[in-house]
């Protein structure tokens, strides 16, 4: 099964970068120029398109999923770390109350008497200078054991007025994450329903339709000299691994919230490819497109990432010559595609 799939992913790569060879002539998508279509097909596109807006909004409620997760276990660290100082401020003050208690105990043995007091009645001025000296270290010491007694209380208040915030965000998260989820399941459910409705051949048509627009979108793209000049160079050491990375994914299903090994989502996908390359990048599509930096089309190099639509809601990893390697969505495997083929936002660069 590896070898079969390792065969596929090559015969995939040979057969896009066949097509990428010559910069004048660089096309991402190996499929054949628009075909003719009837008046059937207009219907049948409309529908098609409807499908792409379910998808899209499940998409963009699989982010909202996956950045309510992230932020979700940061959280639960950040309440795990609030318990440990709590626990151990409970330990330190339990520790100052002994030595404390050590103290009035002490006092207690003598008879409840000062020790001032007992060094004045004792009239050997030498042994009452040298017992004030160490009243007044014990006295010292004291006070430093109150101070940090309170200091100490202060810190406990701290920490768990902390945690009673971080366990009301972790709550609204976990209602955030069941919304989205609802939401992501909704679209996907109404697009399968009508997919389903579809004979074979409908179905066939309608992903040549898909092509068809993705080619002259990629075609248009090219055309608008947009690769022209060249300034963002060669790919980096981690802009090689990501995209090692990545493309050995494909053929790999999209599966939504997924960041592998047996299947992605787009952002899952490109976060796991730089995370391979040793760099750490946000967990969704916006949030990548919000945080890392940006840098001008014209400018991008193999490795950077392509953020798409005005809501940020995919994302794919350039590989040069005008392509893309990409987890599409729910019902498509990763692919590679052209870079052009849906409308750019813009384009960050992780490393």
């Amino acid at each position: 099964m590896h070898r079969r799939h390792r065969a596929t992913t090559a015969l995939a790569l040979i057969c896009a970068l066949s097509v990428l060879v010559l910069p004048g002539q660089a096309s991402a998508d190996p499929a054949p120029p628009p075909s003719a279509g009837g008046e059937g097909d207009k219907s049948l596109d409309q529908v098609r398109r409807e499908i792409d807006e379910l998808y899209r909004k499940a998409a963009v409620a699989t982010d909202a999923y996956n950045l309510a997760e992230d932020q979700a276990q940061d959280q639960s660290g950040e309440i795990v770390k609030l318990a440990r100082s709590i626990v151990a401020g409970e330990q330190r003050i339990e520790k100052l109350k002994d030595r404390l208690g050590a103290q009035a105990r002490a006092q207690y043995r003598t008879g409840g008497v000062p020790r001032s007091a007992q060094l004045m009645l004792s009239g050997n001025p030498d042994l009452f200078l040298r017992g004030a000296g160490q009243l007044k270290q014990g006295q010292q010491a004291v006070k430093r054991m109150l101070d940090e007694m309170t200091r100490t209380q202060e810190d406990l208040r701290t920490y768990s007025k902390d945690a009673s915030t971080e366990w009301t965000k972790l709550e609204a998260n976990r209602k955030r994450k069941e919304k989205a989820q609802k939401e992501v399941k909704k679209q996907i459910d109404a697009a399968e329903k009508l997919e389903s409705r579809l004979e074979a051949k409908e179905r066939e048509r309608m992903l040549q339709l898909e092509r068809d627009e993705q080619y002259r979108a990629q075609s248009a793209w090219l055309n608008s000299g947009a690769l022209k000049g060249g300034k963002g160079g060669a790919a980096t050491s981690q802009g090689r691994q990501a995209i090692t990375y990545a493309t050995a994914q494909i053929g790999k299903p999209y599966i939504w919230g997924a960041e592998g090994p047996g299947g992605f989502d787009c952002s899952g996908l490109t976060q796991q490819a730089w995370a391979a390359a040793g760099r750490d990048i946000p967990r969704t599509s916006q949030e990548q497109w919000r945080l890392l930096p940006k840098v001008p089309v014209s400018a991008m190099r193999p490795g950077d990432l392509i953020v798409y639509f005005s809501d940020a809601s995919h994302i794919g990893m350039y590989l040069g010559d005008g392509a893309i390697v990409h987890a599409p969505r729910p019902g498509r495997n990763v692919t590679i595609a052209g870079a052009g083929s849906m409308p750019i936002l813009g384009v960050v660069r992780p490393g």
